[in-house]
């Protein structure tokens, strides 16, 4: 998109992702982190993710406005073949079709790296409750081709009340006997 910069995320941008994040942790059932995380914790964060998977930023005017990475589902080398994405885009990033952006580049990446299938783990209100979150980002995945697999009633609580979470798969790859390892993304970008 004509304005913006889409790159790889890197330790110098904590802060700025930070900022993005917070009111997410603060305000929203979006994350069930409680406190919002240090910059030296944000630094970890973004240090170990990308020493194998893609975490990306967009810049519009020089300013980040948003951010998406794939992170391990599980630890086990079983699932190495599969990732857990996440999205956050400040407010002034909102319905301009950045998220979009950020995740086929995501998208791309992974499905270069050899993965089969991105999942989405996002909190929806219970019926009838929408106080802290919205059904916006399972509606957003939808639109982008992935489909709700699993429902966790009651699997999480903030703000004093519960929260339904959902899985929803995207598949990128065919499974088959004998699948090659991922190529992780930093090997990827040599």
């Amino acid at each position: 998109m004509i304005g913006s910069t889409l790159r790889s995320a890197t330790e110098a941008d904590a802060e700025a992702l930070l900022r993005i994040y917070a009111p997410y942790v603060r305000e929203t059932a979006i994350t069930f982190e409680y406190e919002v995380p240090s910059p030296e914790e944000f630094r970890r964060r973004i240090r170990e993710i990308g020493e194998k998977y893609p975490y990306f930023c967009l810049e519009w005017e020089g300013e980040i406005v948003g951010y998406a990475y794939a992170a391990p589902f599980r630890s086990r080398k079983a699932y190495q073949w599969i990732a857990e994405t996440s999205v956050y885009l400040a407010p002034a990033g909102q319905k301009r079709g950045w998220g979009k952006l950020l995740c086929r580049a995501l998208e791309d990446a992974c499905r270069t790296m050899g993965l089969v299938s991105l999942y989405a783990c996002i909190t929806v209100p219970r019926e009838g409750e929408e106080p802290f979150v919205t059904r916006d980002s399972a509606d957003f995945h939808a639109h982008l081709g992935y489909r709700e697999i699993a429902r966790f009633p009651g699997s999480g609580s903030k703000f004093g009340r519960w929260y339904d979470t959902v899985i929803m798969e995207k598949k990128l790859n065919e499974r088959g006997p004998g699948m090659p390892e991922p190529v992780w993304y930093p090997q990827l970008q040599k």
